[in-house]
This record gives C-alpha cells, sequence and structure tokens, in this order.
C-alpha cells in the first residue's frame, strides 16, 4: 500500500511445487500507472527489499477491483479461488 501505483492490495498463499506455497499479490493499480510487466517487476522489487526472504512476493495479478464483503472486507477466499 506504500508504492503510489497501488490504490488496494491483498496477498494470499498458492501452492508451489519447491516451496510448499508461494506469495501471490493482487493490485488495484492507482490511475495513471500502467498494470504492465514493468510495473509488477517494480512492485515486487519495491516489496522484497522490505521484507524477509520467506515472505518475497512471487507472482503479481492486476485486478480492476477487489472482492468484498458486505460490510468492506477483502475477500480472500475469493482470491485464493482465482489463483489457483
Amino acid at each position: 500500500m506504500e508504492h503510489p501505483a497501488v490504490v488496494e492490495c491483498s496477498v494470499v498463499g498458492i501452492p508451489d511445487e519447491l516451496r510448499g506455497q508461494a506469495i501471490k499479490a493482487f493490485v488495484v493499480v492507482a490511475e495513471g500507472f500502467e498494470a504492465d510487466n514493468v510495473l509488477k517487476k517494480e512492485l515486487r522489487e519495491f516489496c522484497n527489499t522490505r521484507l524477509a526472504e520467506y515472505k518475497w512476493i512471487r507472482f503479481v495479478e492486476f485486478v480492476d477491483e477487489m472482492p468484498k464483503t458486505i460490510s468492506g472486507k477483502i475477500r480472500r477466499v475469493a482470491l485464493r479461488d482465482r489463483a489457483e
């Protein structure tokens, strides 16, 4: 959320053969930024320099909006289902 290109984000664990689980980030991109591979790499580097290696983000997916509950919380179950 600290990166200027990020409006909203959430992370989930996805199956990974090497590590058991890998971290995938879902990101809503701010206006004025292009959701492309360059931004994916920039976001991974931005986060990974601030996190321990076992917390590194391995995958980034851009979404138009986060799935939410009636009370406004992000439905991470829906993101996990989408990631698999």
